[in-house]
Protein backbone atom coordinates (compact mmCIF):
# COMPACT_ATOMS: atom_id res chain seq x y z
CA UNK A 1 0.00 0.00 0.00
CA UNK A 2 1.23 3.47 -0.95
CA UNK A 3 -0.33 6.83 -0.25
CA UNK A 4 -0.07 10.29 -1.77
CA UNK A 5 0.23 12.64 1.18
CA UNK A 6 -0.42 16.07 -0.35
CA UNK A 7 -2.66 15.43 -3.37
CA UNK A 8 -3.47 19.09 -4.03
CA UNK A 9 0.08 20.40 -4.37
CA UNK A 10 3.44 19.31 -5.74
CA UNK A 11 5.80 18.34 -2.93
CA UNK A 12 8.98 16.25 -3.24
CA UNK A 13 12.33 15.33 -1.65
CA UNK A 14 10.94 14.59 1.83
CA UNK A 15 12.92 14.72 5.05
CA UNK A 16 10.96 13.11 7.89
CA UNK A 17 11.56 13.02 11.65
CA UNK A 18 9.67 12.26 14.85
CA UNK A 19 9.21 15.26 17.14
CA UNK A 20 6.81 15.38 20.09
CA UNK A 21 5.41 11.93 19.18
CA UNK A 22 4.36 13.12 15.70
CA UNK A 23 5.87 12.62 12.28
CA UNK A 24 6.99 15.91 10.74
CA UNK A 25 7.57 16.06 6.99
CA UNK A 26 9.84 18.66 5.37
CA UNK A 27 9.52 18.49 1.58
CA UNK A 28 10.70 20.75 -1.18
CA UNK A 29 7.96 22.52 -3.13
CA UNK A 30 7.71 22.25 -6.91
CA UNK A 31 6.33 25.21 -8.84
CA UNK A 32 5.70 25.40 -12.57
CA UNK A 33 8.41 27.63 -14.04
CA UNK A 34 7.89 27.36 -17.78
CA UNK A 35 11.60 26.58 -18.21
CA UNK A 36 12.38 23.67 -20.59
CA UNK A 37 13.73 20.53 -18.93
CA UNK A 38 17.53 20.25 -18.71
CA UNK A 39 20.26 18.44 -16.78
CA UNK A 40 20.86 21.41 -14.45
CA UNK A 41 17.42 21.16 -12.86
CA UNK A 42 16.38 24.67 -13.94
CA UNK A 43 12.67 23.76 -14.34
CA UNK A 44 12.61 22.77 -10.65
CA UNK A 45 11.56 26.21 -9.45
CA UNK A 46 11.43 25.95 -5.67
CA UNK A 47 10.87 29.13 -3.69
CA UNK A 48 9.42 28.14 -0.32
CA UNK A 49 8.97 25.33 2.20
CA UNK A 50 5.85 23.96 3.88
CA UNK A 51 5.90 21.69 6.93
CA UNK A 52 3.42 18.83 7.39
CA UNK A 53 2.71 16.51 10.31
CA UNK A 54 0.67 13.42 11.06
CA UNK A 55 0.17 10.74 13.70
CA UNK A 56 -0.57 8.06 11.08
CA UNK A 57 1.20 8.36 7.71
CA UNK A 58 -0.83 5.65 5.97
CA UNK A 59 -4.35 6.71 6.98
CA UNK A 60 -4.29 9.72 9.29
CA UNK A 61 -4.88 13.39 8.60
CA UNK A 62 -1.97 15.31 7.11
CA UNK A 63 -1.73 18.75 8.74
CA UNK A 64 -0.29 21.56 6.64
CA UNK A 65 1.44 24.00 9.00
CA UNK A 66 1.87 26.50 6.19
CA UNK A 67 4.91 28.25 4.78
CA UNK A 68 7.93 27.99 7.07
CA UNK A 69 10.63 29.71 4.98
CA UNK A 70 10.84 31.52 1.63
CA UNK A 71 13.65 32.59 -0.66
CA UNK A 72 12.78 36.21 0.13
CA UNK A 73 13.52 35.57 3.83
CA UNK A 74 17.16 34.67 3.16
CA UNK A 75 19.63 37.58 2.92
CA UNK A 76 22.12 35.83 0.62
CA UNK A 77 19.53 34.22 -1.65
CA UNK A 78 19.71 33.80 -5.35
CA UNK A 79 17.28 31.05 -6.43
CA UNK A 80 16.30 27.36 -6.14
CA UNK A 81 15.51 26.42 -2.53
CA UNK A 82 15.99 22.68 -2.93
CA UNK A 83 15.85 19.67 -0.58
CA UNK A 84 16.23 20.39 3.17
CA UNK A 85 16.59 18.53 6.46
CA UNK A 86 16.24 19.35 10.14
CA UNK A 87 17.64 18.51 13.57
CA UNK A 88 16.65 19.32 17.15
CA UNK A 89 19.13 20.20 19.89
CA UNK A 90 18.44 21.76 23.29
CA UNK A 91 14.91 22.76 22.32
CA UNK A 92 15.95 24.52 19.09
CA UNK A 93 15.09 23.24 15.60
CA UNK A 94 17.77 23.75 12.96
CA UNK A 95 16.65 23.67 9.33
CA UNK A 96 19.43 23.06 6.78
CA UNK A 97 18.75 24.05 3.19
CA UNK A 98 20.63 24.30 -0.12
CA UNK A 99 20.18 27.50 -2.09
CA UNK A 100 21.96 29.14 -4.97
CA UNK A 101 23.62 32.38 -3.94
CA UNK A 102 23.71 35.52 -6.05
CA UNK A 103 26.53 33.96 -8.13
CA UNK A 104 24.32 30.94 -8.92
CA UNK A 105 26.46 28.65 -6.75
CA UNK A 106 24.81 26.28 -4.29
CA UNK A 107 25.61 26.81 -0.61
CA UNK A 108 23.98 25.34 2.49
CA UNK A 109 22.21 27.63 4.92
CA UNK A 110 20.75 27.25 8.40
CA UNK A 111 17.51 28.62 9.84
CA UNK A 112 16.22 28.19 13.38
CA UNK A 113 12.93 27.98 15.23
CA UNK A 114 11.59 27.07 18.67
CA UNK A 115 8.90 24.90 17.00
CA UNK A 116 9.25 22.00 14.55
CA UNK A 117 6.81 23.63 12.13
CA UNK A 118 8.59 26.99 12.18
CA UNK A 119 8.53 29.67 11.00
CA UNK A 120 12.31 29.56 10.63
CA UNK A 121 14.66 32.51 10.86
CA UNK A 122 17.71 32.14 8.58
CA UNK A 123 21.27 32.96 9.50
CA UNK A 124 22.66 35.97 7.59
CA UNK A 125 25.24 33.88 5.69
CA UNK A 126 25.60 30.30 4.45
CA UNK A 127 27.69 27.76 6.35
CA UNK A 128 31.40 28.36 5.88
CA UNK A 129 32.90 25.89 3.44
CA UNK A 130 29.53 24.52 2.34
CA UNK A 131 28.70 23.57 -1.23
CA UNK A 132 26.35 21.45 -3.36
CA UNK A 133 22.90 20.21 -2.29
CA UNK A 134 20.78 17.68 -0.37
CA UNK A 135 21.82 18.07 3.27
CA UNK A 136 20.74 15.15 5.47
CA UNK A 137 21.31 15.16 9.23
CA UNK A 138 22.08 12.23 11.51
CA UNK A 139 21.55 12.66 15.24
CA UNK A 140 23.83 9.86 16.43
CA UNK A 141 22.35 9.85 19.92
CA UNK A 142 25.65 10.61 21.65
CA UNK A 143 25.58 14.39 21.29
CA UNK A 144 27.11 14.36 17.82
CA UNK A 145 25.28 15.44 14.68
CA UNK A 146 26.50 14.75 11.14
CA UNK A 147 25.56 16.28 7.81
CA UNK A 148 25.65 14.20 4.63
CA UNK A 149 25.37 16.17 1.41
CA UNK A 150 26.10 16.45 -2.31
CA UNK A 151 24.56 15.92 -5.71
CA UNK A 152 25.88 15.65 -9.27
CA UNK A 153 24.95 17.55 -12.42
CA UNK A 154 22.65 20.40 -11.32
CA UNK A 155 23.79 19.79 -7.74
CA UNK A 156 27.29 20.99 -8.73
CA UNK A 157 29.27 18.35 -6.77
CA UNK A 158 31.48 17.70 -9.82
CA UNK A 159 32.81 21.25 -9.40
CA UNK A 160 34.72 20.31 -6.22
CA UNK A 161 37.69 18.17 -5.22
CA UNK A 162 39.01 17.98 -1.65
CA UNK A 163 36.51 20.68 -0.64
CA UNK A 164 38.01 23.16 -3.11
CA UNK A 165 36.26 24.48 -6.18
CA UNK A 166 37.70 23.62 -9.59
CA UNK A 167 38.20 25.98 -12.50
CA UNK A 168 36.15 23.58 -14.61
CA UNK A 169 33.83 20.76 -13.56
CA UNK A 170 35.26 17.30 -14.18
CA UNK A 171 33.95 13.75 -13.99
CA UNK A 172 36.12 10.67 -13.41
CA UNK A 173 36.58 8.02 -16.07
CA UNK A 174 34.24 5.04 -15.90
CA UNK A 175 36.90 2.83 -14.28
CA UNK A 176 37.87 5.41 -11.65
CA UNK A 177 36.20 5.76 -8.22
CA UNK A 178 32.83 7.49 -8.39
CA UNK A 179 32.40 11.02 -7.04
CA UNK A 180 31.30 10.47 -3.42
CA UNK A 181 28.82 12.21 -1.17
CA UNK A 182 30.33 14.18 1.70
CA UNK A 183 29.92 13.98 5.49
CA UNK A 184 30.95 16.38 8.24
CA UNK A 185 30.28 16.54 11.95
CA UNK A 186 28.47 19.71 12.97
CA UNK A 187 29.77 22.24 15.46
CA UNK A 188 28.34 22.41 18.98
CA UNK A 189 26.17 25.40 18.03
CA UNK A 190 24.87 23.47 14.97
CA UNK A 191 25.61 26.40 12.67
CA UNK A 192 28.89 25.32 11.04
CA UNK A 193 31.00 22.30 10.16
CA UNK A 194 33.22 21.16 13.04
CA UNK A 195 35.64 19.60 10.54
CA UNK A 196 36.43 19.47 6.86
CA UNK A 197 33.88 17.39 4.96
CA UNK A 198 35.04 13.84 4.20
CA UNK A 199 34.15 11.52 1.30
CA UNK A 200 31.39 8.96 1.89
CA UNK A 201 32.94 5.92 0.23
CA UNK A 202 30.64 3.12 -0.95
CA UNK A 203 32.50 -0.14 -1.59
CA UNK A 204 31.56 -3.41 -3.25
CA UNK A 205 31.70 -6.86 -1.69
CA UNK A 206 35.46 -7.08 -2.39
CA UNK A 207 36.20 -3.80 -0.62
CA UNK A 208 36.79 -1.72 -3.76
CA UNK A 209 35.10 1.68 -4.16
CA UNK A 210 32.23 1.74 -6.64
CA UNK A 211 33.36 3.25 -9.94
CA UNK A 212 31.92 6.15 -11.89
CA UNK A 213 30.82 3.77 -14.65
CA UNK A 214 28.85 1.61 -12.22
CA UNK A 215 25.87 3.95 -12.55
CA UNK A 216 23.29 1.42 -11.36
CA UNK A 217 24.94 1.39 -7.92
CA UNK A 218 27.10 4.51 -7.47
CA UNK A 219 26.03 7.65 -5.61
CA UNK A 220 24.41 10.52 -7.51
CA UNK A 221 22.38 12.55 -4.95
CA UNK A 222 19.77 12.36 -2.15
CA UNK A 223 21.78 11.17 0.85
CA UNK A 224 19.90 9.78 3.84
CA UNK A 225 21.26 8.09 6.96
CA UNK A 226 19.44 5.98 9.51
CA UNK A 227 20.45 3.35 12.04
CA UNK A 228 19.04 -0.15 12.40
CA UNK A 229 20.23 -2.78 14.87
CA UNK A 230 23.38 -0.80 15.59
CA UNK A 231 24.42 -0.42 11.94
CA UNK A 232 24.56 2.74 9.84
CA UNK A 233 22.45 2.60 6.68
CA UNK A 234 23.54 5.13 4.06
CA UNK A 235 20.93 5.39 1.31
CA UNK A 236 20.97 7.49 -1.84
CA UNK A 237 19.71 7.95 -5.39
CA UNK A 238 21.61 6.73 -8.43
CA UNK A 239 20.19 9.66 -10.41
CA UNK A 240 20.13 8.86 -14.12
CA UNK A 241 19.45 5.16 -13.43
CA UNK A 242 16.56 6.13 -11.15
CA UNK A 243 17.12 3.77 -8.23
CA UNK A 244 17.26 4.20 -4.48
CA UNK A 245 20.14 2.10 -3.15
CA UNK A 246 21.77 1.56 0.22
CA UNK A 247 25.02 0.55 1.84
CA UNK A 248 25.85 -0.40 5.45
CA UNK A 249 28.72 0.65 7.70
CA UNK A 250 29.87 0.45 11.30
CA UNK A 251 30.29 4.18 11.97
CA UNK A 252 29.04 7.53 10.61
CA UNK A 253 32.03 7.98 8.29
CA UNK A 254 32.03 4.59 6.63
CA UNK A 255 33.17 3.01 4.44
CA UNK A 256 29.76 1.63 3.54
CA UNK A 257 29.35 -1.72 1.82
CA UNK A 258 26.78 -1.77 -0.98
CA UNK A 259 23.73 -3.92 -0.20
CA UNK A 260 21.07 -3.46 -2.86
CA UNK A 261 18.05 -1.55 -4.14
CA UNK A 262 15.44 -0.06 -1.83
CA UNK A 263 13.13 1.33 -4.53
CA UNK A 264 13.06 0.53 -8.25
CA UNK A 265 12.44 3.40 -10.71
CA UNK A 266 9.27 5.45 -10.29
CA UNK A 267 7.39 7.52 -12.88
CA UNK A 268 9.50 10.65 -13.21
CA UNK A 269 13.23 11.31 -13.36
CA UNK A 270 14.34 11.93 -9.79
CA UNK A 271 14.14 9.67 -6.77
CA UNK A 272 14.60 11.19 -3.33
CA UNK A 273 13.54 9.82 0.03
CA UNK A 274 13.55 9.54 3.81
CA UNK A 275 13.45 6.43 6.00
CA UNK A 276 12.05 6.66 9.52
CA UNK A 277 10.70 4.45 12.30
CA UNK A 278 7.43 5.49 13.93
CA UNK A 279 5.28 3.57 16.42
CA UNK A 280 7.13 0.34 15.76
CA UNK A 281 6.92 0.45 11.96
CA UNK A 282 9.37 1.63 9.33
CA UNK A 283 8.36 3.90 6.47
CA UNK A 284 9.82 5.01 3.16
CA UNK A 285 8.82 8.52 2.09
CA UNK A 286 9.55 9.41 -1.53
CA UNK A 287 7.87 10.98 -4.57
CA UNK A 288 6.86 10.35 -8.16
CA UNK A 289 5.34 12.26 -11.07
CA UNK A 290 2.16 10.26 -11.67
CA UNK A 291 -0.33 13.00 -10.64
CA UNK A 292 1.31 15.56 -12.96
CA UNK A 293 1.19 13.16 -15.90
CA UNK A 294 4.89 12.37 -15.74
CA UNK A 295 6.25 15.93 -15.59
CA UNK A 296 9.58 15.42 -13.89
CA UNK A 297 9.61 18.89 -12.31
CA UNK A 298 6.14 18.54 -10.74
CA UNK A 299 6.35 15.70 -8.23
CA UNK A 300 4.05 14.34 -5.55
CA UNK A 301 4.86 13.10 -2.07
CA UNK A 302 4.27 9.42 -1.26
CA UNK A 303 4.72 7.00 1.62
CA UNK A 304 4.77 3.21 2.02
CA UNK A 305 5.89 0.76 4.66
CA UNK A 306 9.47 -0.53 4.58
CA UNK A 307 10.53 -3.98 5.78
CA UNK A 308 13.78 -5.73 6.71
CA UNK A 309 14.54 -9.43 6.46
CA UNK A 310 16.06 -11.48 9.27
CA UNK A 311 19.58 -10.44 8.20
CA UNK A 312 18.79 -6.73 8.29
CA UNK A 313 18.52 -6.33 4.54
CA UNK A 314 15.84 -3.98 3.22
CA UNK A 315 13.21 -5.67 1.07
CA UNK A 316 13.06 -4.06 -2.38
CA UNK A 317 9.95 -2.00 -3.12
CA UNK A 318 8.61 -1.70 -6.69
CA UNK A 319 8.43 1.96 -7.66
CA UNK A 320 5.49 1.69 -10.05
CA UNK A 321 3.20 -0.50 -7.94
Amino acid sequence: MKRYLVPNDYMADPAVHVFNNRLYIYPSHDWESGVPENDNGDPVNMKDYHVYSTDDPMQGDIVDHGISLTVEDIPWAGRQLWDCDIAKKNGVYYLYFPLKDKNDTFRIGVATSSKPEGPFVPQPDPMRGSYSIDPAILDDGDGNYYMYFGGLWGGQLQRYRDNKSLEAATFPADDEPAIPARVARLSNDMLQFAEDPRPVVVIDETGKPLTAGDNERRFFEASWMHKYQGKYYFSYSTGDTHRLCYAIGDNPYGPFTYQGVILTPVVGWTTHHAIVEYKGKWYLFHHDSVPSGGLTWLRSLKVCELEYDADGKIRTIEGTE
